[in-house]
Order: C-alpha cells, then structure tokens, then sequence
C-alpha cells in the first residue's frame, strides 16, 4: 500500500480509523468523510509530549460562534478540497507517535476519535464533572479505551492494515522511504464577522 516514493502516512491512518469506526458499535456515529487528518513534525524529538490530538471545530451542543468578553467568536471553517466542511481534526505527531509500542498506538488512536461527541456534531464528548473530557478517572477512560483496542483486535481485521504501526518511525523509513502525508494548520479562533475558511 505504499507507493515507489514513499509512504503516505496519512492515508493508511485513514483507512486504519475507517476500519476501527465500521468494527465498533461505539463509534459508528463518527463519519470520517468530515474529519480532516493530519500529521504533524514534533518539534522535539524526545519520548514524552503529545502523540495525537483531536480538534473540535464546534462549540459546546455544535454551536458555530461562541461569545467571550462580549465579542463574538468562531474557529475558522476547515474544508476539503471538495469544498465540504469538516466538524473534526485529528492529528498526529511524528516521530513520536510512531515510537509508541503497538499497543499503545491503538489505544491512542480510539482515545483521539473517542471524543468526538455522540451526536457528531463538531464538539466533544462531554462528560459530567470539572474533567468532563476524561470523566473523573482518567485511569478508567484509559481503560476503556484498552478494551476498545483489544477488541478491534481481536475481531481480526486485515493485517495489512495495522501491520505499519507494529515498528517504529525509524523502521517506517527503512522500509518504505520517504513519509509524507496531508498537514493542515489548526483552525485559529478568529471574529466571527472576520472568520474565512481554510481549505486542506
């Protein structure tokens, strides 16, 4: 699935979330046709730091603007190049993401697409509580997204589409070349009357 000049990382991400989402019960609200994936260079190479993010581009209950110190706000709208507006951007962080063991790469990606919100509508998943992104127990939240992983694991999905994520990113090059992929900007909070769309 690479192609001779090299490895299209952000596809394969694609095709692994798209398999994740038709496997799980839990997920199958989210339509990746209106979530933007990227990947991103840390700028530190070290071990520790982000490996993934999640983007809302919706306020709380899906609201496009939201009112701070009286003045009306909203993140830029992301497109494709169809011209299609994306609720969500899930990014990753190379090389660190990729020097994740196997199973915490999996863990990671259903821990990324498990807040987008139930009702798919460019916000969180909210939880009750102060720490309503994690719910009270972040060791419970990790958890449940182990059982997530391992079961999508375990209901035998095509080898070809994890087997990239069992080296790490030096092994990635090794083997395929050069790794390349789609890199969008995080959508800024901008003045809603000011606000212009960006396209991917």
């Amino acid at each position: 699935m690479s192609s001779p000049s090299g490895f299209d990382f952000t596809l394969r991400m694609r095709l692994l979330c798209a398999d994740m989402v038709a496997r799980t019960p839990e997920l199958s609200h989210i339509d990746l046709s209106r979530v933007a994936l990227s990947f991103s260079r840390a700028r530190k190479r070290v071990s520790w730091g982000m490996y993934a993010s999640l983007t809302p581009l919706r306020f709380a209950g899906g609201e496009m603007t939201t009112l701070r110190r009286g003045k009306l706000y909203q993140v830029q709208r992301l497109m494709d190049g169809s011209g299609r507006e994306m609720l969500y951007l899930l990014s990753f962080y190379l090389p660190r993401f990729m020097n994740l063991d196997f199973r915490e790469k999996l863990i990671t990606v259903f821990h990324e697409m498990w807040h987008i919100s139930p009702s798919f509508d460019g916000d969180l998943r909210r939880h009750g509580g102060r720490c309503f992104a994690h719910t009270h127990s972040q060791k419970e939240y990790d958890r449940q997204m182990e059982i997530l992983a391992d079961r999508w694991l375990a209901s035998s999905p095509d080898a070809e589409m994890w087997e990239f994520l069992k080296g790490d990113f030096q092994a990635l090059q090794t083997t395929h070349g050069a790794v390349f992929g789609l890199r969008v900007a995080c959508p800024k909070l901008v003045p809603a009357v000011a606000s212009q769309a960006i396209r991917r």
